[in-house]
């Protein structure tokens, strides 16, 4: 027998480049398509390619074909005539689930199965849910965003202490200061404010908070109502503090990404011996980071900065008092009263308002600006202070002895018997006091005793 005619090479090439690719590579359908679009023919494009011309026509035939919609194609649903019932259900409300929305269409008339509800409720849900950002950044000085983060430090008998984080970034440069701090409460808040403002060496326009209770209070008249004394802080240094609107996190997204940053960045493995050290070490740590180079920006975060610095609002020339302020009226007794203790102030301000400073265990009194006295807020409760020279003063004050003692004072009633003053005038005459009965043994004295004439 004669041996069988070799397959020719190309052939075999053929065969296996159609069963390699199963004919619908994209990759062989772009190629296709350039050629084609270059004037060649099928058998040319055929004959470069390797394949059969076959091929090549199937492949030409579909690009010259107008694509369909598959959806026009799709056999009417049963739900189609309750599709706008449940966008309008769950535009109002997109919590309402696939079984809520079925429960309601039954009794409208709907045959149809639950699942078929299920996939419409959730493409309409995924249109409705699915939300884009638009990356914004300002200009030097214009914002600073600030926030709070808490930090658990595990103490060696097994028990957690809590620290908290405040953060301020610029929004320009993303120049960053943090702290440590044991409390939130609005003084801490106020006093870290004025300590990033001496770092940064100026002050921001606007500085972005979320709604913390130390900053917003509520909604009037459309305008957002932010706490006094952080308005009064504003108007110090220069600033106009602004809120980010309610769940909106990503708004403050300068200063949100920071807090990972710093806790998966130098807070986790850090043994933690003390706050100021703490502080310290964070710093240090700040400081280095400023050096690289910003994810988002592309620049060094301390070049930034520096163009960003000079732009910077110029600190005053005396740090705002952020001590907290309590309103007290002085009574009679020459105190105020504050947290169960009573604070002795100078008699001439009694029925007077005074302002008490509170802060680091201190109260100082001041009444219009004038400082008066400060005490250290006991630990004991029901302490009275005061200084000896305010009970003197009111010892010595002749003109408050006359109208306590006096008779012309303006306690002396009427029809009552009132406290004489000790000081004896000189025309004053002792009286003796006799019974009556002696009147007896005199008889002609009887009608004037009679008449009430004194004898």
């Amino acid at each position: 027998m004669c041996p069988p005619a070799p397959v020719p090479v190309r052939i075999l090439f053929q065969v296996n480049y159609e069963r390699g690719t199963n004919m619908k590579s994209k990759e062989v359908a772009l190629e296709i398509k350039i050629l084609k679009r270059e004037g060649l023919s099928n058998r040319h494009i055929a004959r470069r390619l390797g394949i059969n011309p076959r091929t090549v026509k199937k492949y030409v035939s579909e690009f010259d074909k107008t694509p369909v919609d598959k959806r026009s194609s799709q056999k009417a649903s049963k739900l189609d005539p309750f599709r706008e019932n449940v966008k309008e259900w769950l535009d109002n409300d997109i919590g309402y689930s696939a079984a809520w929305v079925f429960d309601r269409l039954r009794p409208m008339g709907f045959e149809g199965g639950y699942e078929i509800v299920k996939r419409m409720v959730r493409s309409m849900k995924e249109d409705t849910t699915r939300i884009a950002y638009l990356r914004f950044e300002t200009e030097p000085a214009q914002q600073a965003q600030v926030d709070w983060g808490d930090f658990i430090w595990d103490l060696p008998d097994g028990t957690s202490r809590r620290l908290y984080l405040f953060a301020m970034i610029l929004g320009y440069s993303r120049k960053l200061y943090c702290e440590l701090v044991e409390t939130c409460d609005l003084v801490t808040f106020l006093d870290c404010h004025i300590r990033a403002f001496e770092f940064f060496g100026g002050v921001p326009r606007d500085i972005l908070y979320d709604r913390m209770r130390n900053v917003f209070i509520r909604k009037l008249a459309g305008e957002a109502v932010f706490n006094r004394s952080l308005v009064s802080l504003g108007l110090h240094y220069g600033f106009r503090p602004t809120v980010a609107p309610a769940y909106a996190p990503w708004v403050k997204g300068k200063v949100e990404r920071p807090m990972d940053f710093v806790r998966d960045g130098f807070w986790r493995g850090y043994g933690f011996t003390s706050l100021e050290r703490a502080n310290k070490d964070l710093f240090s740590w700040l400081d280095l980071k400023s050096l690289r180079i910003h994810g988002t920006t592309h620049e060094q975060v301390q070049a930034r900065f520096l163009r960003e610095q000079p732009v910077l609002g110029s600190l005053p020339k005396n740090s705002f008092d952020t001590s907290y302020l309590v309103y007290r009226t002085v009574h009679k007794d020459c105190c105020v009263h504050f947290e169960t203790n009573r604070y002795m102030v100078p008699h001439t301000l009694v029925k007077k308002n005074l302002v008490l400073r509170v802060k680091n265990g201190v109260v100082r009194l001041f009444h219009d600006d004038r400082f008066i006295v400060s005490y250290s807020i006991p630990k004991a409760k029901g302490q009275f202070l005061f200084e000896q020279r305010f009970i003197d003063g009111l010892k010595n004050d002749r003109e408050m002895n006359r109208r306590k003692y006096g008779r012309s004072g303006p306690h002396r009633k009427k029809g009552r018997a009132h406290t004489i003053s000790p000081s004896v005038p000189s025309w004053a005459v002792d009286v003796e006091t006799r019974s009556l009965s002696v009147y007896d043994l005199v008889p002609e004295h009887q009608d004037a005793l009679s008449d009430g004439v004194a004898i």
